[in-house]
């Protein structure tokens, strides 16, 4: 199959920041992609939280995923996106969610997943993040089917550090893991691309990780912080190689996945079903294997 990363650089905007996503999207399916992959936070990206309550929506009312599933099943693709900021449905916790979807080529939802690790991190004396002020971190992992009911582990960004979450995903029968992101530049240059391949490693699994890039424009929050990610969206075969890198700029990057070789790494070196006893968060995805 060939999987395409889209590469965003996302600002405070939604509706500024929706065409450009629909543009690259369009642009993968044009050169073959049967599975597209945008990165972490694809419909926003801003520190100011009365902002985001002003714009955000429910899952059920917000436009950027309304919008997406259209071009999935009008371009005839499968789409993870890779997360979307959005009210939560909780009346006694008003945080944010921060959910990835799977959409399917005739534009249903095949899957969703809330962020289960929340980036709450202090990187430098001028980089501190405290994720779950403002979003309420989700409580199950989730294995989705997608193309030719092939089983995909759905994980976002911070997961990346947890390798137990990564390893359940596998034993419940996950081929392919989605990890979108938005790495900020010091932790992304020090970790992102050894973390990436440490997982698809120990798990002989391919790893999708379509990511932020750049400087996020803030136009409508001025007095925030200027915001950098590191970008390079990553492709990772099973035996831990790069397959592709997206680079520093928003984009497309095609990358084609020989799905044999997930049996071939597996077999090699089987430590994925070696663990005696594996903990975890509660799992979820129609027929996973348990």
């Amino acid at each position: 199959m060939t999987a395409a990363l889209v590469q965003l650089s996302v600002g405070d905007d939604p509706a500024a920041n929706l065409p450009v996503t629909r543009g690259l999207v369009a642009e993968a399916a044009r050169q073959g992609a049967t599975l597209v992959c945008t990165p972490e936070v694809t419909n926003l990206l801003t520190p100011d939280r009365a902002r985001q309550a002003r714009l955000l929506h429910c899952q059920a009312d917000d436009p950027t995923l309304a919008a997406l599933r259209e071009d999935a099943a009008r371009l005839r693709v499968w789409l993870s996106i890779g997360s979307i900021s959005l009210k939560g449905d909780d009346p006694a916790d008003t945080r944010f969610v921060n959910r990835s979807f799977l959409i399917g080529p005739d534009g249903r939802i095949a899957g969703c997943y809330d962020k289960i690790h929340m980036f709450d991190a202090t990187v430098s004396e001028h980089e501190s993040y405290r994720e779950s002020a403002a979003f309420r971190a989700g409580d199950t992992a989730v294995v989705a089917r997608g193309p030719d009911d092939l089983p995909i582990g759905m994980t976002v960004c911070y997961d990346v550090r947890f390798p137990h979450l990564y390893r359940r995903l596998a034993v419940a029968g996950a081929r392919i893991l989605l990890v979108p992101a938005a790495f900020n530049d010091t932790t992304g240059a020090a970790h992102w691309e050894v973390l990436l391949r440490a997982r698809a490693i120990e798990t002989g699994c391919f790893v999708l990780a379509a990511a932020q890039c750049g400087t996020h424009a803030a136009p409508h929050s001025p007095e925030a912080r200027p915001r950098r990610s590191y970008g390079h969206s990553l492709a990772v075969a099973p035996w831990g190689e790069v397959l592709a890198d997206g680079g520093t700029e928003p984009g497309v990057t095609l990358v084609r996945l020989d799905l044999a070789r997930v049996a071939d790494a597996r077999g090699r070196v089987p430590a994925w079903r070696h663990d005696p006893v594996i903990r975890g968060p509660a799992l979820s995805g129609p027929d996973v294997a348990r």
